[in-house]
């Protein structure tokens, strides 16, 4: 059996009925997951790399964490608050330096760890047109990290930029808690994007594949445009 443990925010946090539509990364990776793979999930609405490392919420990992577990570490969208001491972590300072201790715990305990950069938001200009660049530095701090550490990453962020941008923005709606917001997604935008993040886990081969249904993973975008022509 394998495990993922996940860490995050709400982008990535379980959800229930009592939060609906909204879905995270952690349920809609399931869809491409062997049946014998566990995944839990420690993501939590609101957190940044510092409010979940004070918070103890690491050290928890860190209690259950085992070898062979695959660690997937995602955060970015509350760390940009610089108007909340609680949160805020400067991209290359505090940001990177709470990435590598995530690392550092995976690693000590024999995990594989793996950084994602945060899913763009879904944000248009009046003659709808997608903005990127709605994480700011974060991403590329996040890649820095990783590649410092010689860990795997992902660039999530990258890939959704382009997704949403193709999609447009009418049909891209339907992926996010619109019109409430246009940073969490809906539980079909948590397939979607979590079906970009099981195409990089095949990239980058053993172990990270190995938790993979045997089943190709289909494009997003290819599914979108299929669903279109029917």
């Amino acid at each position: 059996m394998y495990r993922i443990i996940y860490a995050g925010d709400s982008t990535a946090a379980r959800n229930s009925f009592a939060t609906w539509p909204q879905c995270g990364l952690s349920q809609g990776i399931l869809w491409y997951l062997k049946d014998d793979v566990f995944v839990r999930s420690f993501a939590v609405n609101g957190r940044s790399t510092k409010s979940f490392i004070d918070e103890g919420r690491l050290k928890e990992i860190e209690g259950c964490i085992a070898p062979g577990d695959l660690f997937i570490i995602g955060f970015g969208h509350n760390d940009e608050k610089q108007q909340d001491p609680l949160r805020y972590a400067d991209p290359f300072g505090a940001y990177k330096d709470n990435l590598k201790e995530f690392i550092r715990v995976g690693r000590e305990h024999g995990a594989h760890p793996l950084i994602i950069t945060p899913v763009a938001r879904r944000l248009f200009d009046g003659d709808g047109h997608f903005l990127p660049g709605s994480h700011g530095d974060y991403p590329r701090a996040a890649i820095e990290a990783a590649s410092e550490e010689a860990v795997p990453f992902i660039d999530l962020d990258s890939k959704s930029e382009k997704l949403l941008s193709a999609m447009g923005d009418l049909a891209s709606r339907e992926l996010y808690v619109y019109p409430k917001d246009n940073s969490h997604m809906t539980i079909r935008g948590a397939v979607v994007m979590a079906g970009l993040l099981a195409e990089e886990l095949k990239k980058l081969g053993a172990p990270f594949s190995d938790v993979l249904c045997d089943a190709a993973v289909a494009s997003p975008a290819d599914y979108h445009s299929a669903e279109k022509e029917e």
